[in-house]
Parts: structure tokens; sequence; C-alpha cells
């Protein structure tokens, strides 16, 4: 598994980018819709609608503050020399990690990118190939990787159920 992991955090950067984008944009928007609900009139009417056209651009003002947070967060640990791994190295933050699981479909496999941001994302591999999805230290799936090894066997709840999942690898 060999992985330009700065091209991946090119393309995290890039989808958090576009989310902080969709974030100021909705904002703007909810912003502008409790403004033309101000006359007057609507005032009485409409004062609730008002309200939480506000409230939701307040919300989403946030929301675009967390993403500025993670991209400067994402930004200092993308500087220079990512961490390397060796394949039975023990799983830390930078490492990118095929696992498997059993579920009722049979034998999965999943790689996971261990970043300190950016819970969630999938990210594509090089020329398209296959799907890498972020995880953070802090989620269920990275509290039980961090320090595991190639061969070790995790669990994992997830949406209150059960997992074992497999280290295939490590880099």
């Amino acid at each position: 598994m060999q992985l330009n992991k700065h091209a991946l955090l090119t393309q995290l950067a890039e989808r958090l980018q576009q989310s902080d984008r969709l974030a100021h944009r909705a904002e703007a928007e909810a912003r502008e819709a409790a403004r033309s609900l101000a006359t007057e009139s609507e005032k009485r009417e409409d004062g609730r609608a008002a309200i939480e056209f506000g409230s939701l651009a307040t919300g989403q003002a946030a929301r675009a503050r967390r993403v500025q947070e993670e991209l400067k967060a994402l930004s200092t640990f993308g500087q220079g020399e990512l961490p390397r791994f060796p394949r039975q190295g023990p799983v830390a933050l930078g490492a990118i990690v095929d696992m498997s699981t059993e579920d009722d479909d049979g034998f999965a496999e999943r790689t996971f990118f261990v970043l300190p941001v950016g819970a969630g994302t999938e990210l594509t591999g090089p020329g398209g190939d296959g799907f890498l999805s972020v995880i953070t230290p802090a989620s269920p799936v990275g509290r039980a990787l961090m320090g595991r090894k190639a061969g070790d066997v995790v669990e994992v709840t997830l949406a209150g159920e059960v997992r074992e999942w497999t280290v295939l690898e490590v880099a």
C-alpha cells in the first residue's frame, strides 16, 4: 500500500475548503432571509421565521469557524515530512491502515487514514482507485486502533453493535 499522503491531505483540504464555502454561502443566505422578513407587517406575522433564520445563520458561521480551525490544524500537520510507518509498526497519527472485518455479507476490507481532523471524510485513492476513510484518534475506530499493529484484532462499537476488525497493514 504505497499512497502519496501529501496528495491525500491536499484532497482533504479541498473538501474542507468546499465545506467552508458552503457554510459561508448558507450563512449569507440565512442572514438575507432573516433581513427580508424584517418589514413591519412581516415582523408581526413572521417573527419566529426571522428568529429561526438568524439562528441558522449563527450556526453556519460557527460551522465555518470550525472548518477554518480544521484547515489550520491540517496545514500544520502536513508541513514537512509526514510520518512513515514500518509494515508492522504501531498505528499513530498519519498512518494509513488496512483493516478487514466479517459482517453478514462476508469479509470486507476498509482503509483508514488517521488524521487530526476530517473524520468521516471519504478520500479517493490515486487514479480514482479505491476509497479511504479519514478517522481521528478521538473517533471510536481511531481510539481502538491507536498503538495497534498488523495482525492485532480490535473491537469497535458502532451504532450499538460490537464489531471485530483485524489490522492487516500499517503504512
